[in-house]
């Protein structure tokens, strides 16, 4: 069931899931949901590099492993001899969460709301000890809405051969002030150490399609979609900022928010995922080059991962730039000028500025830095992830019979 204020009836049906319960779902209008910052999160690019390879089912290139076992190493000594381990970058942190509320009476828990994946799952008091590490945990037996759902598990492998699982309740979920009352939390029996090492962060809220939800036997469906029926529109737009706590809406498109027009495309979603295609690239106001890739739009990637042929002919104009396969990925010297990165968006162009893609020192003494446009070898497809993100503004669009995306250029 939805509520918003004090309105609250019941929903119409949701076939085929297991949330499903026959309901008359009441219009709610719209919510805007703030991020909070993550204290802790220190950038580190070939830990960013590693946490996407591994989320698309990608093994660790042989040098990019090496340096994260001395980072962890160094991490360790770090803890033993001073105890700063803190000031050091953990390898898959996230610099941004977003507080929900889960169960009766609510538990706040800060989550990573993350277009590439279809699962709200949370560090929860099913979690073993060991495997918490400062994360607030659900406690289903602390909420009078919580029913465990019989049978029900899920489990996600990642690219090293990790993975998360666990079981599954049905509970009051709320975002922003609206709720889902027999959503599916995803409580973690297991955790892979990727996320035990991030403080902060107590879990994942997907926002792709529920066709990729993880609960077997019977899926489950995204939050979005239990209660995109009730909103206003059956969109949900990002605006991320650089360097600043950015906000989600759900139900309604901002003007204020944007300039000039959204230019939309066509979201090819059998894949689970909010794919489309990139119609061209530029490097600053160089020449503008035709060349049409494949793509998704992911708030769970920190990176732009590119086609090779794309990246190679960006660090070309990158001083000092070079491929160092210890780190993963492109490296320059962290004072040489980087360039804007432009892409096209049917007949509209997206600009990430140069010091979006400056995305951080790649060693302790700062001189070398990460690039936040790499290869997307091995993956599939290209992954525009928050450094893009943070150019546009973004319109996550299902109210038609073929989703869509938006992009609309915006104050930077």
């Amino acid at each position: 069931m939805v509520y918003h204020a004090k309105a609250f009836a019941l929903m119409a049906s949701l076939a085929g899931f297991a949330s499903a319960t026959p309901m008359v779902q009441p219009k709610i209008g719209t919510i805007t949901v703030s991020q909070v910052a993550n204290t802790n999160f220190r950038p580190h690019g070939p830990a960013q590099m590693a946490k996407t390879l591994a989320k698309y089912g990608v093994s660790l290139p042989d040098g990019l492993a090496r340096t994260l076992a001395n980072l962890d190493a160094l991490r360790l000594i770090n803890a033993r001899d001073s105890g700063i381990a803190e000031a050091r970058p953990e390898q898959y942190d996230i610099e941004y969460l977003t507080p929900v509320k889960i169960g009766t009476p609510p538990q706040t828990l800060n989550l990573d709301f993350d277009s590439g994946s279809s699962d709200l799952w949370v560090f929860s008091t099913d979690t073993p000890r060991k495997s918490v590490n400062g994360q607030a945990q659900y406690d289903p037996k602390r909420s009078s809405t919580s029913k465990k759902v019989d049978g029900a598990v899920w489990k996600i492998t990642y690219g090293d051969q990790s993975s998360s699982s666990g079981v599954v309740y049905h509970d009051v979920v709320n975002v922003g002030g609206v709720t889902f009352d027999k959503q599916a939390v995803e409580a973690a029996t297991k955790v892979s150490a990727q996320f035990t090492r991030d403080t902060n962060n107590d879990g994942i809220l997907g926002l792709a399609f529920s066709d990729i939800n993880a609960v077997q036997p019977k899926q489950e469906r995204t939050w979005f979609d239990n209660v995109a029926e009730s909103l206003d529109q059956a969109v949900w737009t990002v605006d991320l900022k650089y360097h600043q706590t950015g906000t989600y809406e759900f139900g309604k498109i901002d003007k204020s928010k944007y300039t000039g027009k959204i230019s939309y495309t066509d979201v090819d979603s059998s894949q689970g995922f909010w794919m489309f295609d990139v119609a061209g690239y530029g490097v600053s106001n160089g020449t503008y080059k035709t060349s049409t890739f494949t793509a998704i739009a992911d708030t769970g990637t920190t990176l732009a991962m590119l086609p090779d042929s794309v990246v190679e002919a960006y660090y070309k104009t990158v001083p000092g730039s070079k491929l160092d396969l210890e780190q993963g990925g492109y490296v320059f010297p962290c004072r040489t000028h980087v360039p804007d990165f432009v892409f096209g968006v049917g007949k509209a162009k997206m600009t990430i500025p140069g010091r979006f893609i400056n995305y951080a020192p790649a060693d302790l003494i700062g001189t070398t830095c990460f690039g936040g446009i790499q290869s997307d070898e091995g993956i599939g497809f290209s992954i525009l992830g928050d450094i893009a993100l943070k150019a546009a503004f973004v319109v996550f669009d299902t109210s038609l019979d073929t989703p869509r995306l938006g992009w609309a250029n915006k104050k930077l």
